[in-house]
């Protein structure tokens, strides 16, 4: 089932054509396109939620979770779209009194890149693979898309794939405005090739640096939106934790254990203020006994999962406080380490172990939490337990710095989509600033162009004074609503 390098050159070449054929059409057009999509993933829920659990030893609720997750998705880009918020139209009108002088007729709006190649992820079969947030994106962008399936549900993919293929024909979309590839050969010309104007990634730091690196080094770099590892640290502060141990224990114990820790906002680091390991233990024992276990989602993961483990145990200073097994469903690991040996091997934090283990951090009473956060590389998210009129300026500030995503007296895992979400974070969590999940994740397929002086004949749609697409615009500094009805073509 490997593709080719002439048949994956053959569908750029194709995605490209598609995109020139696409690319200038009302964002009503695709929005409708999207819907036809949307509507073939909800017909056959049943024949893809049964491949999944065929390949993921995911089980069927989660499996639909994630489907359905991906249908409200393409629904609440269909609605951004059409509004226009994602080609950010700014109209300037000529000025001969503005304050730095005389300003012509300038016009902007945001176009989209081309062809998109983008990698799924191994971890969300739905909702970061063939047609998850990076495809979903790219498309509503106005972009092609060549989508580079996971092997650890290849079945499952590329059935999904056909699915959205014959959803975009019946629709009227250009042949080839979507399409898939398997196999490193086509990963590594995805990544090369000059038609293919960015990359969507989310995998492995080790996977995605090699990527980002590639991209980087090509005649025309192109930008590379990589997720690649986060570790997500939670913090507590003194108060919350004698207010409420064991309720954020009992979050904790869920959070981490969730998707058998293959979430990659996992809390996997946890700095509380005890000293006695004996008892969080009982508590956490308790927690964790009435969690199930099943196999993690592939070969690759469990030996990835088992190696990282392994390293972190091993480490001078780090002891096992909950410990697990090596059974094919392994029960969860809990690790116990302290303040004074983080700040001794700062090194620890930056170990991310993808499973169902995580890391207990010991802080004794008085402890500069915002000197803790100081040592942690770039995450997804950071969380904060503590009471509301707490004065925790010093560390949430720390974190802001390191992090995408604060949670507070809460849990990150599991991303909503939505309008104000942020899921990125500074290097290594992700390669860009963007997010790859909520409407914001369009802007990333897509950059500015400014007309200056053009006559209004030769303007784009969106830029011209009647607005015919009826799409959300800022005049003269002033916001204009939406009208977009159903006559856009």
């Amino acid at each position: 089932m490997t593709t080719s390098r002439d048949e994956t050159q053959n569908r750029i070449v194709t995605a490209h054509s598609a995109y020139e054929q696409a690319r200038d059409l009302a964002p009503q057009v695709r929005a409708r396109w999207l819907e036809e999509v949307a509507s073939a993933l909800e017909a056959h829920a049943d024949e893809l939620v049964t491949l999944g659990r065929q390949e993921t030893h995911l089980e069927e609720g989660r499996l639909r979770s994630e489907l359905r997750r991906s249908v409200f998705q393409l629904r609440l880009f269909m609605a951004e779209i059409t509004q226009g918020e994602h080609l950010e139209a700014t109209i300037d009108h000529a000025d001969p009194s503005w304050g730095m002088g005389p300003r012509p007729d300038i016009r902007r709006l945001s176009v989209p890149l081309g062809v998109v190649g983008v990698f799924g992820a191994s971890n969300f079969p739905f909702a970061f693979s063939v047609m998850g947030g990076d495809s979903a994106s790219a498309l509503a962008a106005g972009c092609a898309v060549v989508h580079k399936i996971h092997e650890g549900h290849l079945h499952l993919a590329v059935r999904t794939g056909a699915v959205v293929q014959e959803a975009l024909e019946r629709a009227g979309a250009p042949v080839g405005l979507f399409s898939t590839v398997v196999g490193r050969e086509a990963a590594e010309l995805l990544v090369d090739h000059p038609l293919v104007k960015a990359i969507g990634f989310t995998g492995s730091t080790a996977g995605g640096r090699a990527l980002f690196d590639r991209a980087s080094r090509r005649p025309a770099p192109i930008p590379f939106y990589g997720e690649l590892g986060s570790i997500n640290p939670v913090f507590v502060t003194e108060r919350a934790w004698r207010a409420r141990r064991e309720e954020i224990l009992a979050g904790y114990a869920t959070s981490f254990t969730m998707g058998m820790g293959q979430f990659c906002t996992k809390p996997g680091l946890l700095f509380a203020p005890f000293t006695d390991g004996d008892e969080i233990a009982g508590i956490l024992r308790r927690e964790l006994s009435s969690k199930s276990a099943h196999s993690l989602l592939s070969p690759k993961l469990r030996e990835g999962y088992d190696k990282a483990l392994n390293t972190v145990r091993a480490i001078l200073g780090v002891e096992v406080l909950v410990p697990g097994d090596e059974s094919e469903a392994p029960r969860p690991t809990i690790l116990l380490t302290t303040a004074d040996e983080i700040r001794r091997r700062p090194e620890i934090l930056e170990r991310e172990m993808f499973g169902p283990a995580t890391l207990v951090i010991a802080y004794r009473p008085g402890t500069d939490l915002a000197s803790l956060a100081r040592l942690l590389e770039g995450q997804l998210t950071a969380t904060v337990h503590a009471d509301p009129d707490e004065d925790v300026t010093e560390l949430v500030t720390e974190l802001r710095e390191r992090a995408g995503r604060l949670v507070w007296n809460a849990w990150p895992t599991g991303v909503t989509v939505t309008y104000a979400q942020h899921h990125g974070g500074p290097y290594p969590a992700t390669t860009a600033t963007t997010t790859s999940v909520g409407t914001a994740a369009i802007g990333r397929f897509m950059r500015p162009v400014a007309y200056d002086s053009f006559p209004p004949a030769q303007l784009p749609e969106p830029l011209r004074e009647d607005n015919p697409w009826g799409i959300r615009r800022r005049v003269d500094g002033l916001y204009e609503s939406a009208t977009a009805g159903e006559n856009a073509k």
